[in-house]
This record gives C-alpha cells, structure tokens and sequence, in this order.
C-alpha cells in the first residue's frame, strides 16, 4: 500500500460521482450560458427584419430556456431525462422554435442550428452524423433559395454557419468523448482502490490464521506438556511455561508485524520453531542441519511451507517422527501419522497463494500405508522471481 498521501476508496468513488455530470461544478452553468451569448446574432436580425420583433424574441426566449433545460440535466450517460420522452419533447420544443425563428432572423437564424447541433451529438454521438449534414446542408441552401432573404445575406452568416456546424459537432463530440474517458478512468480508478482494500484484507487475514494457528498450536502444546509435568518434574514444567509466556510475547509481536505489513518469516527460524513444537509434542523431528541449497528468494516461501506443514502435524497427525527435505527447487514434509487430513483449509489456501504469486505448486495428501505429505515445488518460471 502506498503512504498517506494514496487516495482512499471513498475519494475516488466521489471523484467518480462528479465526474459523471456534463460538466463538473461551476461550469455546467458557466459553460453553456457563455455559448447563449451567440444567440445575440439572431435577435440582432430579429430587431432588423422583422416588424414583429416581440414575438420573434419570445420565441428566442423559449429555444434558449429550452437548451439550458436539457444541458443542465445532466449527461446522457447517467441521467435517465436523456433517455426520456422530455428530453424529446424539449429537442422537438427547439427545433420547433428555430423553424419560427427563421421568418422573423432569416438567414442569421441558422446560428442556432448550433445549439441543435450540439444537443444531437452530447445524445446521439456518432448516429448524429447524418443529422449534422442535414442542418449543414440546409443552412448552406435555404438561405440561398429564398429571394425575399438575399439582401439579409452577409458574408459571415453566408460563409460561416454553414461551416460552423460541422466544426461544432467535432468539438462537441472530442469533448463528450474526454468527458466519457475521464468518467471511465475515475470509476476504474475507484475500482482500484475497492480491489487494494480487499486484497489487504485477505492478506491480513491470511497471515493472522498463519502466524496465530502456529503460535497458538505451540503454546497449547506447551501448556499441556507443562500440566503433565507439573507433578512429576515441576522445575522442567516451569521452564515449559516459560517457554509458553516467551511464545506469547513472540506471537504477539508478529500479529502486529503482519497488520503493518512488516513480518519476516525465515526458513531458518521456521525450522528452528518448528523443532521445538515438535519436541513438545514428543515427534521425533529429522530436519536439514543447513538452508544454503535454497536460493534467498524463495526461504520466505519455503518458511512458510514449513510453518504450516509442521503446524498441522502437531495439530493432527499423531505422529511419532517427522521429516523435512529440502532442495533448491522444493520443501517436503512427511509424518508417519494417521494421515486422513482435508488436503484444503484456510492454511492451505494461504499458502497455495502464496506459491502462486512465486510460481509454485502445492501438493498435500495421504501417504501409504500411513502418514502425510504437504510438498511445495517451484515451477520452470520461478527461477528469476524475487
């Protein structure tokens, strides 16, 4: 896990959430009143060519009322009014509106074939193509096929929105597309961060069932091995308790290790350990005198092979001796107990993970006539894994 400064899974699902508007904060009002400033062109034409100018800026007034309407509803990908029948009852309000604007604008009226243009792409994306070229195509000829319009015609509106309608659509388009990668990314980003929590909290739980389940099986060991005694040779039973008070302290302070992510596990420690539950649980141990075969890289693993292996002989098996192989390439336990043991538990799914993520294999089961194998083998590809 990285340090404090690492965002936490709450931010990033806020992050998420605001990035799922239009536009995020201030400038989903900012944005699009800043673009009704070029609806000024068409009352402009209103107040020129028109003798009812009243009516031709009511009807300017309703297609802007109708724009911000949808724009600041939301975006399409998240707010259910996109998909709605009043989302198309506002765009048909629009469109309506622009149709009787244009005896009142004439040929400036086409500015706001933008507005239209926009609202199309943010719903339709790509599909808006043709509609696009249809408003281009229209604010190209209409104009030029009403004579009564020819002495309104300038060279901007002639030249230009005919033009701007295409270039407005790229623009609208680029800027959804970002705004719908910035939404994945921030929502991906939360994933992240939900999949780091309860990655942390199986490895925390993993260890915990690891380092305890160990521990716990010796002290109980212990415990019952000095109740034995306390008869019989109270001063051996003495220093079993002791030993049991030490492994407390001992379990303790790698409960703690582990939550901090700081444990240390060594193949020499766990044989060490593992010779002394043995003997207390009166199992003759026969274990390697020396770990160098086995490549630094892979004694963490290997000690934890052995920690479990160990641990559940003392726990289950009822064996009179115990053995330990080591090579470069793998760790064997074997017992001469019962045998019968599940080959699955919560010990052995912590360390079939861990020999996973080093690019080895587990292999726990019975032995015949009696006793019990747990083996871990490093595979072909582990040879460079640290």
């Amino acid at each position: 896990m990285d340090s404090g400064i690492a965002p936490t899974g709450s931010d990033e699902a806020t992050r998420a959430t605001i990035q799922r508007g239009w536009t995020p904060g201030w400038r989903a009002l900012v944005l699009p009143v800043v673009l009704l400033v070029y609806l000024v062109f068409v009352g402009v034409a209103v107040a020129q060519h028109s003798s009812g100018a009243a009516a031709g800026y009511v009807i300017l007034g309703v297609f802007a009322a109708s724009y911000l309407a949808i724009i600041l509803s939301g975006g399409p990908t998240t707010s259910p009014f996109w998909l709605s029948w009043r989302f198309w009852a506002l765009y048909s309000l629009m469109f309506a509106s622009f149709v009787a604007e244009l005896p009142f604008a004439r040929a400036p009226g086409f500015v706001m074939c933008l507005y239209l243009t926009v609202i199309m792409v943010i719903r339709l994306g790509v599909k808006a193509a043709p509609g696009v070229v249809l408003l281009a195509l229209c604010a190209l000829f209409i104009p030029v096929a009403i004579p009564s319009w020819h002495d309104s015609l300038s060279a901007a509106f002639d030249n230009v929105a005919p033009l701007a309608i295409p270039i407005v659509a790229i623009l609208t388009y680029g800027v959804v597309a970002l705004q719908r990668s910035n939404q994945a990314l921030a929502e991906a980003r939360a994933e992240v961060a939900r999949l780091s929590r309860e990655s942390e909290r199986s490895r925390i739980a993993r260890d915990l069932h690891d380092l305890l389940g160990h521990s716990l099986t010796t002290i109980t060991v212990k415990a019952g091995l000095a109740r034995r005694l306390s008869q019989t040779d109270p001063e051996r039973a003495s220093r079993e308790i002791a030993e049991v008070e030490d492994l407390s302290r001992r379990a303790l302070t790698e409960v703690r290790a582990a939550v901090s992510s700081y444990r240390q596990v060594t193949l020499v420690g766990e044989l060490a350990r593992g010779r002394e539950l043995l003997r207390a649980s009166g199992v003759a141990a026969d274990f390697p005198t020396a770990v160098d075969v086995v490549a630094a890289a892979h004694q963490e693993l290997f000690g934890w092979a052995v920690r479990e292996g160990l641990t559940n002989v003392a726990r289950h098996a009822r064996a009179t001796t115990c053995a330990v192989t080591l090579t470069d390439s793998a760790v064997e336990i074997r017992d001469d107990g019962v045998g019968g043991r599940p080959s699955s538990g919560n010990g052995l799914a912590g360390l079939r993970e861990r020999a996973a993520a080093a690019g080895a294999i587990v292999e726990a089961g019975p032995l015949a006539p009696k006793g019990w194998r747990l083996r871990v083998e490093l595979g072909p590809m582990s040879d460079g894994l640290t």
